[in-house]
């Protein structure tokens, strides 16, 4: 069983940057691929970016390529999302999740068997 928090979210002008956390508590963390999601209000959920177990592979979103970054900190039992150059449009609720299976396929909600309940991030134009 894991648990995950997230927190770091806010409002923040167009352009600005976010940098949002997610502590997980319970099984050995580094065994474990990490992704960020979100969503919108009337939206689908959508995939945001993942990191494999072992930092080996990552994956974007195209929307967020090149202006967010996911990382890990296994010390700390924390995966990061770093957001620049944000838009209007990244306005939704993200949540973090985590799986522990051992095919990889970290674009798919059903992958994750682990979710935080979410922090509200809010871009003004």
């Amino acid at each position: 069983q894991v648990q995950l928090e997230e927190s770091g979210g806010g409002l923040v002008q167009a352009g600005g940057s976010l940098r949002l956390s997610c502590l997980a508590s319970g099984r050995t963390f580094s065994s474990y691929s990490m992704g960020w999601f979100r969503q919108a209000p009337g939206k689908e959920r959508e995939f945001v970016a993942a990191l494999s177990w072992n930092g080996d592979r990552n994956y974007y979103a195209d929307a967020v390529k090149g202006r967010f970054t996911i990382s890990t900190d296994n010390a700390k039992n924390t995966v990061y999302l770093q957001m620049n150059s944000l838009k209007p449009e990244d306005t939704a609720v993200y949540r973090c999740a985590a799986s522990s299976r051992s095919s990889f396929a970290p674009r798919t909600s059903s992958y994750y068997d682990y979710w935080g309940q979410g922090t509200q991030v809010t871009v003004s134009s």
